[in-house]
């Protein structure tokens, strides 16, 4: 049983969609594969060569480049104080809120279950742990874990 939810997505060459994925707005390069149980929101970008593992979440403002490896049930977040309703008590909308966009440059990894706060950027091929909780800015070519993620080596 084939749930493919596409939506105004740029796709690349030879690009492989799993079932039951969600992707609306965004594009994603050539010879990616996004893997079942995926989201990637609108106004996201995967680059060429990634692999998107199950149960990701990417959300809008995410730009991952080219060769990027991410593993499963890793969730992207960008807004840094979320609240359902505004002060007034009404439902907040698009308009209430400020996207904050995250990098992930060329070759980084992503271990699974890791959630990546927003407003940041993983470097060139940097490693992130499995598990990992990254509240700030990983530079290329390190490995980072942990909860808060830190360096563990260069």
């Amino acid at each position: 049983m084939e749930s493919k939810k596409i939506r105004d997505v740029k796709l690349g060459k030879d690009v492989v969609i799993n079932d039951f994925v969600n992707l609306y707005g965004c594009t994603i390069g050539d010879n990616s594969k996004i893997g079942p149980f995926v989201e990637v929101q609108k106004n996201s970008l995967i680059g060429k060569n990634c692999k998107i593992s199950s149960h990701t979440f990417i959300c809008e403002g995410v730009e991952i480049e080219d060769n990027v490896f991410i593993g499963h049930n890793v969730t992207f977040i960008n807004d840094r104080y979320p609240r359902a309703v505004n002060e007034d008590g009404s439902l907040k909308t698009e308009a209430d809120w400020k996207l904050e966009k995250t990098y992930v440059k060329k070759g980084a990894s992503i271990g699974s279950s890791s959630t990546i706060l927003c407003g940041i950027t993983i470097g060139e091929n940097a490693v992130v742990g499995a598990g990992s909780i990254v509240t700030k800015d990983v530079k290329p070519d390190t490995i980072v874990a942990g909860n808060p993620a830190k360096q563990i080596k260069k």
